[in-house]
């Protein structure tokens, strides 16, 4: 999974600026898509032939060795 990263907002100015909200709102857009994103992978991911492939690799490393 892709490492997350966080983008503070601008502060607000005091009047309207139409770059500064186009700007935030693609922000958060693009956040929402990630969002969807992982659930989208979480839901793939639950699905009965890939979470029995997952549950076998994960039992086959279970007796390997760290080294």
């Amino acid at each position: 999974m892709a490492a997350k990263t966080s983008i503070p907002l601008p502060i607000a100015d005091q009047e309207y600026d139409q770059q500064n909200e186009l700007v935030t709102r693609r922000l958060i857009e693009q956040a929402i898509q990630d969002i969807n994103s992982d659930v989208g992978n979480t839901q793939t991911l639950q699905q009965s032939n890939v979470s029995k492939a997952v549950r076998r690799h994960q039992f086959l490393l279970m007796g390997a060795s760290s080294v």
